[in-house]
């Protein structure tokens, strides 16, 4: 059995980026044998179907003795077609259980430090799926709430690892919810794979519905980071969305991500379709710097809630094409924005981010580039600042409008 190539690249962490996505370093070779096997499995499909058309017994005759009779014989299982299932239903039961290990390690996680005045707690929200999402409230003991904040983190994180930030805008009387993605955190779903950011974003929508309708009147703002920041983005350009929305605020969000190659690019649909979980080889499970806070790090690559694996076909693909969509529609962005963006970030391009906020039509933006700050800007040793930056401009949006 022809093995499929190896590439080799740099790991994926909470974002995307042309740097990362994967990044094929010698294409000559592994690049001819991929499109070789792509194309050998597709004669093969086309040789099978039709061998199979030619040999296909034709139906008895209505007045045959025989007719009928194909119909009342039980189907027979082949030997080969026994063990694929079993092998299926061993994968799953896995995935289930592994399910209920991350999310039992979910409900762990310390969500406030001292407890000053928090009321917080976990509760699974069932997308429209009816998968089970793992999602977290922070909300304050006293006085009314000024707004309402849903954080949708970044590709292979979890919303618990929010808690400072979720803490801070409490303090602002804001109350705070996170949801972890399908594949994230302690959410449904194999760890670390996304068959469709589209999900996410109708998740993203639903859990926004409802709780609107649970907190009627109260301003609601989506913050989503990197790859997140793509899903809030395209989440806040359907119109029953944007309606609900007071404002979206957006770090190092993924746009235009490119392929390192353009074969990449057209490789890419073709390998999401026959191998989506496939993982590429050769991820760096240290990890990219991120944050120029060492400790930061270290709490982020040795979190097991983190994914650290290399990053699957679907997932890498579904980023390509999120951020395909997005860049070609930055001139319909008319959702209030405030976007933020380390200029010396090697993960998510700062300016694409720059580019966003010139194109966009929106009558109330407002972009933030940080001098010398890597991906996680709210784990960057002045997250506190950058926090209070995000505080501020929401501030500003609601004595603007109200």
């Amino acid at each position: 059995m022809e093995t499929a190539p190896q590439m080799e690249e740099l790991t994926l962490t909470s974002g995307a980026s042309a740097r990362i996505i994967p990044i094929v370093r010698n294409l000559n070779a592994s690049l001819i044998r991929a499109l070789l096997f792509v194309r050998s499995l597709f004669l093969c499909l086309v040789f099978l179907l039709r061998r199979r058309r030619r040999v296909a017994p034709s139906s008895p005759a209505a007045d045959s003795p025989l007719f009928g009779l194909e119909e009342k014989s039980p189907p027979l299982s082949s030997p080969s077609s026994v063990r694929r299932r079993s092998v299926w239903r061993r994968i799953k039961e896995e995935e289930a259980a592994d399910v209920l290990r991350r999310r039992a390690l979910a409900e762990s996680v310390v969500m406030v430090e001292g407890g000053n005045g928090v009321r917080c707690g976990t509760e699974l929200f069932y997308g429209l799926r009816r998968n089970a999402l793992f999602c977290r409230h922070w909300l304050p003991s006293t006085g009314d709430l000024r707004g309402i904040v849903i954080i949708i983190h970044g590709l292979n994180e979890h919303g618990g690892r929010y808690s400072q930030f979720a803490s801070q805008l409490t303090s602002y009387n804001y109350g705070v919810y996170a949801m972890d993605w399908t594949g994230h955190g302690g959410s449904d779903g194999l760890h670390g794979y996304v068959p469709s950011l589209d999900y996410v974003v109708a998740d993203t929508g639903a859990l926004l519905e409802k709780i609107k309708l649970e907190n009627p009147g109260v301003p609601c703002f989506l913050y989503g980071h990197s790859t997140g920041g793509a899903v809030v983005l395209k989440a806040a350009s359907y119109l029953h969305i944007e309606k609900m929305l007071e404002g979206i605020i957006l770090t190092s969000p993924a746009l235009r991500v490119k392929p390192a190659h353009p074969i990449v690019g057209a490789v890419a649909p073709i390998f999401s379709l026959l191998a989506p979980r496939f993982q590429f080889k050769g991820a760096n499970k240290r990890g990219i710097p991120v944050s120029r806070d060492p400790a930061a790090l270290l709490a982020k690559y040795s979190d097991p809630l983190v994914y650290t694996g290399p990053i699957r076909v679907r997932t890498g693909h579904e980023i390509l094409r999120i951020s395909s969509y997005l860049t070609k529609n930055f001139k319909s962005v008319t959702v209030p924005f405030l976007v933020l963006h380390g200029t010396a970030d090697t993960v998510t391009d700062p300016l694409a981010s720059r580019d966003l906020y010139n194109e966009a039509p929106s009558s109330f933006k407002d972009i933030k580039l940080y001098e010398g700050f890597l991906h996680d800007l709210l784990f960057e040793p002045e997250r506190e600042e950058i926090a209070q930056d995000i505080i501020d401009w929401m501030e500003k949006k609601l004595k603007a409008f109200h």
